[in-house]
C-alpha cells in the first residue's frame, strides 16, 4: 500500500491498541470529519476507503519503526546480524532478540499489538463492508484485498509467535476474557481459506498510482508461500509456479527477475518488475520526535537505525567515490560468518559495506557498534542526498520488499523437493543474474541460496526455523531448541484473558 497517497485521508484508527483492550465503541480520527464513533462509520464508499487505508497502514511497521519493527527484530534473531547500535542497552528489544534473553516482560509489545491491530481493522471491514453503497466491483476488490491483509497478518502472527489467538469477528471487552488460543493448524486453514476467496477478486494489474495494494499474482505468492510453511509442497509448488512462470522469463503476471542484482537497490525502482509485494515509505510525512509512532511516520525507520554510527568520508573517499552514507545509529552489524559466506559472491557489493576495509584505507571514519565486525548492511541504506524532510531522521522514502520474484523461484524449487529439471533451472536463474555458474539442485543448495541472495531482508529466521536448522545455526547466540522456535508473547497480553504462555517462556 503506498503510505503517502493512501493516508492522505485517514490520521489514525483508534482501535485495537492490545488484545485486552479492543471494544466496539472505539473513536475514529479521520481528517476533516472530526471525530465519529465506528458504530457510525462505513456510510458510503470514501469511508469504506478509509478503513482500508487502516487495514493497510500496520503493514508500513515493518521497517517503519524502531526495535518494534519486525525487519530489524528478526534479522537481529537470525545469524546473520548482530543488534548492534551503540551499547547492550540501546533499543533493548532487539539486543533480546539477538543473544537469545528474549522473555514475556522484554520483547516489545508492539510486535504483537501491531498486527492485531491490522486484524482487527480487517475484521471490522469485513463485517462492516456488505452494508456498505457502492459498486459491486469495488465493493468485491475492497474486501478480497481485507482478506488477503489479514491472512497476511495472521501468516506472521503464527510464524513469530505459533499459538495465537483467531479472532475473526470485532471483540467487545465483556468478549476479551474468554479469548482463547487456536492451534497453529487452524490458523493456517484461515490464511488459506481467506487468500483462496480473495485471489479472484484482486487485479492482476495494479495502476502506477494504486502501487503497493494487493494484487492477484501478489496473494498467490502469499498463498504459495503459507502452503510451504504448512508443509503442503504439492499446492505450494503449483501455486508459486503460477507467479513464476519461465524461470528467468516475464512470467503472466508480469513479473521478471531485474537484470542486475545492484537495480534492485537503486531506491528509485520502485515496483520493478521482480517486486511482489512491496512496502513504500515516503519522506513527506509529519513525523518527528513529538509525534513519532503515533501516525503520523511514514517513513522507513530502519534505514536510520542500519546506517553506520559517525560515518564521514575523507577526502580520499570522496575521491574514490565511495556512497555519502548518512550518520546512522549503527544497528544490523554484519556477522562475520555471513561475510565470509558472500566474500566471493557478485552480491556482496550490494549487500555488505566492508567498513573496516575501508578505514584501513584511509577512505573513512566511523564509530564502531555494539558487536561492531566492520561489516554493515547496506541494502537499504540511506544516503545524505535522501534527507529532504524537516526531521532527517524518520522520513526516508525507502521501499523495501516483502515478497519478490527470486524469493518466490527458491520457495518453488524447495516446494518441489529440491529435486528435477524445474527446479533446477529456477536455482539457475536466480544464480545467472548474477553471473554465477550453475549447481547441482538439492535443498542444501537452495537454503545456501536464499541466505546469500536474500539477506538481511528478514526471512532468514522463518527459514531456519522452517527448515529445522534454527538450533545448529543459532547456538553461539543462545538458541534453545524446543523453545526458541517461537517468541513469547508479550506479559502485557495475559492481563483479563485465558492465554498461555509459549513453552518454556
Amino acid at each position: 500500500m503506498k503510505l503517502i497517497s493512501f493516508k492522505q485521508s485517514l490520521v489514525a484508527f483508534g482501535v485495537l491498541l492490545t488484545l485486552g483492550s479492543c471494544d466496539t465503541d472505539e473513536k475514529l480520527e479521520v481528517k476533516g470529519d472530526g471525530v465519529v464513533l465506528e458504530t457510525d462509520f462505513y456510510r458510503n464508499e470514501t469511508e469504506a476507503y478509509s478503513g482500508l487505508v487502516a487495514a493497510y497502514d500496520k503493514v508500513g511497521k515493518f521497517a517503519g519503526s524502531m526495535e518494534t519493527a519486525p525487519l530489524l527484530f528478526l534479522n537481529s534473531a537470525s545469524d546473520d546480524f548482530y543488534a548492534g547500535g551503540g551499547n547492550s542497552g540501546d533499543q533493548p528489544g532487539l539486543q533480546v532478540a539477538s543473544n537469545y534473553t528474549v522473555s514475556p516482560s522484554n520483547i516489545p509489545p508492539a510486535i504483537w499489538s501491531n498486527y492485531y491491530q491490522g486484524v482487527f481493522r480487517c475484521n471490522v471491514m469485513i463485517q462492516k463492508l456488505p452494508g456498505v453503497p457502492m459498486d459491486a466491483a469495488k465493493k468485491a476488490r475492497f474486501m478480497a484485498e481485507v482478506k488477503t491483509l489479514r491472512a497476511y497478518y495472521y501468516f506472521d502472527i503464527v510464524r513469530m509467535f505459533k499459538n495465537v489467538p483467531l479472532i475473526l469477528v470485532p471483540l467487545s471487552k465483556a468478549e476479551v476474557p474468554n479469548v482463547l488460543q487456536a492451534k497453529p493448524a487452524d490458523v493456517y486453514a484461515q490464511i488459506e481459506k481467506d487468500l483462496n476467496e480473495a485471489i479472484a477478486d484482486l487485479p492482476i494489474t495494479i495502476p502506477a498510482s494504486e502501487s503497493g495494494r494487493f494484487s492477484q499474482g501478489a496473494a498467490i505468492a502469499l498463498l504459495g508461500k503459507v502452503y510451504l510453511y504448512d508443509n503442503k509442497k504439492a499446492e505450494a509448488a503449483a501455486e508459486l509456479a503460477k507467479v513464476n512462470g519461465t524461470p528467468g522469463q516475464m512470467s503472466s503476471y508480469g513479473y521478471k527477475l531485474m537484470p542486475a542484482f545492484a537495480d534492485l537497490w537503486n531506491h528509485a525502482n520502485k515496483f520493478n518488475t521482480e517486486s511482489i509485494f512491496e512496502i513504500a515509505y515516503s519522506d513527506k510525512s509529519n513525523a518527528d520526535w513529538g509525534n513519532f509512532e503515533t501516525g503520523n511516520d511514514e517513513g522507513n525507520v530502519a534505514a536510520q537505525l542500519m546506517g553506520m554510527r559517525d560515518y564521514a568520508r575523507t577526502a580520499t573517499g570522496v575521491t574514490a567515490g565511495l556512497p555519502d552514507y548518512i550518520n546512522g545509529w549503527g544497528f544490523m552489524v554484519v556477522t562475520t560468518d555471513l561475510a565470509n559466506a558472500l566474500s566471493t559472491d557478485p552480491r556482496f557489493a550490494s549487500t555488505i559495506f566492508d567498513a573496516n576495509a575501508e578505514k584501513a584505507a584511509g577512505r573513512i571514519t566511523f564509530t564502531d557498534s555494539y558487536n561492531e565486525t566492520g561489516y554493515h548492511f547496506i541494502k537499504y541504506a540511506a544516503v545524505n542526498a535522501d534527507i529532504k524532510a524537516t526531521n532527517p531522521f524518520l522520513n526516508f522514502a525507502i521501499n523495501t520488499y516483502i515478497i519478490r520474484l527470486a524469493d518466490t523461484y527458491l520457495l518453488e524449487a524447495e516446494a518441489l523437493g529440491g529435486t528435477g529439471a524445474r527446479a533446477q533451472a529456477l536455482l539457475d536463474a536466480v544464480r545467472a543474474r548474477v553471473g554465477l555458474p550453475s549447481v547441482p539442485v538439492s535443498l542444501t543448495a537452495i537454503y545456501a541460496e536464499r541466505r546469500l541472495e536474500l539477506a538481511g531482508e528478514g526471512h532468514r529466521w522463518y527459514d531456519l526455523v522452517r527448515t529445522g536448522q534454527a538450533a545448529s545455526k543459532l547456538a553461539f547466540k543462545g538458541f534453545t531448541a524446543g523453545k526458541n522456535e517461537a517468541f513469547p508473547i508479550p506479559y502485557s497480553e495475559f492481563n483479563n484473558t485465558k492465554m498461555v504462555q509459549n513453552d518454556q517462556y
